[in-house]
């Protein structure tokens, strides 16, 4: 592997890194927004119960969008995995028909070779 490579790999790393911590400000803040906007209708509450209410309520809205990531990453890599395969075994047909139409290319000239003489 060459240097190229790793800087690439790194890079890639990197861009992925800060994908992440933009997706998990953005649904802080989603998480945040929501909140608010439940404890606004609580007129009720206190400051504190507020505070702990919205404090809640981010923790289990970023519990509930980490667990929707791990599964679209799973089903992701499922359905990679399938899709691989399908190539996979595509590409092999294409090459056993490939490989038989040069041989039926072949025999069809030895064939003829053999009529001409």
């Amino acid at each position: 592997m060459t240097r190229r490579d790793d800087g690439a790999r790194e890079a890639r790393a990197l861009v992925q890194e800060v994908e992440g911590h933009l997706l998990l400000a953005a649904a802080r803040e989603e998480g945040r927004t929501a909140a608010a906007r439940l404890t606004g209708r609580l007129g009720w509450l206190t400051d504190r119960q507020r505070e702990d209410v919205e404090r809640q309520f981010e923790a289990e809205y970023l519990g509930l969008a980490r667990a929707s990531w791990r599964r679209t990453a799973e089903r992701a890599e499922e359905l990679r995995r399938t899709y691989e395969t399908q190539y996979r075994a595509l590409r092999h047909q294409l090459v056993a028909c490939f490989l038989l139409g040069c041989a039926v290319l072949a025999a069809a000239g030895l064939l003829a070779l053999s009529a001409a003489r």
